[in-house]
């Protein structure tokens, strides 16, 4: 038996046929959806991430902004200019793309993002309504990680959810969203003892910890589901996930491919935000 996979790419552009829809009800109402993206300097990951973004914007009808400064910028000029977005009433989501300067405080320019606007989800506010299971936005890897479980119908509630790397940005949050789908939630790390033992009592094993092949299919429990949200380069050049692919496939039932799996999923959970964001105000 081999895996069957879950093709973000493929749910991705089912979800942004859906939104194409949506915007087009809101701008009906007299409202075009709005995000804007700040990028600071020339990064080359960075500016093909935000390309991506700018082309699902336009595929969905979303207005879309670029602003790109040069990594000398200050500090105070760059929150200067998120707080002008903070204002502006045609701009419902705001994305300062990470990683920024030494000179610039991640924390600052998260926190300098109006919640209201806070569409990556970073936001400590948005975090905080997250962890009390109350209306927020969550960000987006993990909300993306709920949608491709939910699309193969995958009973969530009262399953053991492994997750394997404890990032702000995806290994914390993408737990707490499956322990409000009524999940038992086991946290894996890099101090963990008998890891192999814990992952394979897993139902649902999330690995995002950045490491090529960190999990092979000795780690993977018979028939358990498997979501990979690494993207590694190897020696051949070749993007290869956290889960090595090919013994993960013989013990999984379901697996998330990379490319094409969890990444496309990311962008459409953004676009997504930032709809209910311009939504909120039309409702």
């Amino acid at each position: 038996m081999s895996a069957t996979i879950i093709s973000g790419k493929e749910l991705a552009a089912q979800k942004r046929l859906e939104m194409k829809k949506e915007v087009e009800v809101l701008k009906e109402k007299g409202m075009t959806p709005g995000l804007a993206v700040i990028l600071v300097g020339e990064d080359p990951a960075s500016q093909s991430y935000v390309k991506a973004k700018a082309r699902a914007c336009e595929e969905t009808g979303i207005h879309s902004e670029l602003d790109i400064v040069p990594t000398s910028i200050s500090e105070e000029e760059l929150l200067k200019k998120i707080e002008d977005l903070n204002m502006a009433s045609h701009i419902h989501g705001i994305l300062v793309q990470l990683p920024l300067p030494d000179h610039i405080s991640e924390k600052k320019v998260v926190e300098t993002i109006s919640p209201d606007k806070d569409v990556d989800g970073f936001h400590p506010i948005n975090i905080g309504r997250m962890m009390t299971g109350q209306d927020a936005f969550s960000p987006c890897t993990p909300a993306g990680i709920i949608e491709m479980v939910k699309s193969k119908s995958i009973e969530i509630e009262g399953k053991h959810v492994v997750v394997v790397g404890r990032s702000n940005i995806v290994g914390k949050p993408v737990g707490q969203l499956f322990l409000n789908e009524n999940a038992t939630v086991t946290y894996c790390h890099s101090r963990t003892k008998n890891m192999q033992e814990i992952t394979t009592s897993a139902d649902i094993l999330v690995v995002a910890v950045g490491r090529e092949n960190f999990i092979n299919g000795d780690y993977i429990k018979k028939g358990a589901v498997v979501i990979d949200v690494g993207v590694n380069r190897n020696s051949a050049g070749k993007l290869v996930g956290d889960v090595e692919f090919e013994t993960a496939k013989e013990k999984a039932s379901y697996l998330t491919p990379v490319p094409g799996g969890v990444g496309p999923m990311t962008i459409t959970m953004l676009l997504h935000n930032t709809i209910i964001s311009a939504r909120r105000l039309v409702n």
